[in-house]
């Protein structure tokens, strides 16, 4: 059995807890639109996956409409706490060309067994370059979950920093939240909220598992987004399909 009294890793969950909490109502928040998707704090060991998803935005203020970003991935996991990504970024918009965008690396590690404490936690880098532009982007973020029968709630609070000739250096913040409920394999409905600066958005996602093999599967998300507020795009869909083996 492990106490916080018994184990020093129950210090620093404990204390992952207290910034989660303290940080929500206080943190600064980014530009942009937060809306992408919610990361689970769990790695399983010898997984690889190739990942697609999309967003489409329509009507944000100061920003290209109808703007279109695709994200192409491959993943694999080392060891049972640390997973590896390597991105390509596309995006497009009204008048626009589809083009490269940014390149990005990405590890995801595990800091606590599933089950063992109030709520598992992880933590996620980014290391992002924009491929036009001499921009760099550092993020680093606290990864929350916890159960409770077949529902499950889930938070992302993202830390990023910029930097380059092209940018003036600053520091930005995001927050992602999702409760789902495990209906069955094959769909779990969820509701999302993403909030930054420029983003209060909210609404239904569904999900789902499609078995392919011994240790093949396909992930899918859609989700309809709404913004609550003047800044936020009116609607932002996203679509997500993970190949996993």
């Amino acid at each position: 059995m492990h106490t916080n009294a018994q184990n020093p890793l129950g210090y620093a969950i404990r204390g992952l807890g207290i910034l989660f909490c303290l940080t929500i109502p206080v943190m600064p928040l980014a530009d942009g639109n937060a809306v992408d998707k919610i990361y689970h704090p769990y790695v399983d060991a010898l997984e690889q996956e190739l990942e697609w998803r999309a967003i489409y935005q329509d009507d944000q203020p100061d920003q290209p409409d109808h703007r279109q970003l695709y994200r192409f991935s491959y993943g694999r996991a080392f060891g049972d706490r640390w997973f590896g990504e390597v991105y390509l970024t596309g995006d497009k918009a009204d008048n626009d060309s589809f083009s490269l965008a940014a390149y990005e690396v990405e590890a995801k590690w595990q800091l606590t067994e599933q089950g063992e404490y109030w709520a598992d936690w992880g933590i996620l880098f980014e290391l992002e370059k924009q491929a036009k532009e001499n921009i760099w982007e550092f993020s680093t973020g606290i990864l929350a979950e916890k159960e409770w029968g077949r529902w499950s709630g889930t938070a992302n609070i993202i830390i990023s920093q910029e930097w380059g000739s092209d940018i003036e250096d600053e520091i930005e913040s995001s927050l992602g939240l999702q409760t789902r409920y495990r209906l069955s394999r094959w769909i779990e409905p969820a509701l999302e909220l993403y909030v930054n600066e420029q983003t209060l958005a909210l609404g239904p996602v569904l999900m789902g598992n499609i078995q392919a093999g011994v240790r093949r599967s396909l992930h899918w998300e859609a989700g309809l987004l709404f913004g609550m507020n003047d800044k936020s795009a009116n609607n932002t869909l996203r679509v997500l399909i993970e190949y996993e083996f």
